[in-house]
């Protein structure tokens, strides 16, 4: 499968508070990166696009529910339409973002200072109906898996 459409692969303005752009990511296919250093604690991106009841998320059959974000355990809101760029944000088990759902809204927040150049990376949380996805972040302490781990 390609990439997807050169237009779908731009940053909303609207919705990022630092310079982003997407580009090709080692970490798997697309990413988005910093094009300015971005402190630690500060508001990064919003996920948007439509909003879903989180029953309607599990309709979806797995993997095109790759850009599907919880919101609350009643809310979900999927990426594909009407994204910020934000979901093109790669897994990490050692992320440099956080979501927050703040007021309805979901947002990335930096967890600390990331440099200019930097991809940016959040910790996924797929649900256990998604099989097992590989992770291939190379943190020391990787998970080995993209899915949710109970402990």
């Amino acid at each position: 499968m390609k990439g997807p459409n050169p237009k779908q692969r731009l940053i909303n303005p609207k919705a990022a508070r630092f310079r982003l752009r997407i580009g090709r990511s080692t970490l798997h296919r697309y990413g988005v990166f910093a094009l300015e250093e971005i402190p630690a604690d500060r508001r990064v991106i919003e996920y948007t696009g439509k909003r879903i009841t989180r029953l309607q998320s599990w309709m979806i059959p797995a993997p095109k529910d790759i850009y599907i974000a919880g919101m609350n355990s009643r809310w979900s809101v999927d990426g594909r339409t009407g994204g910020s760029g934000a979901q093109f944000i790669n897994h990490s088990c050692q992320p440099n973002l956080e979501w927050r759902c703040v007021r309805s809204r979901l947002y990335f927040y930096s967890c600390r200072k990331i440099r200019a150049g930097e991809e940016l990376t959040v910790k996924y949380r797929y649900q256990v109906k998604v099989k097992r996805v590989p992770c291939h972040c190379g943190a020391r302490r990787c998970r080995g898996t993209l899915r949710l781990i109970f402990s």
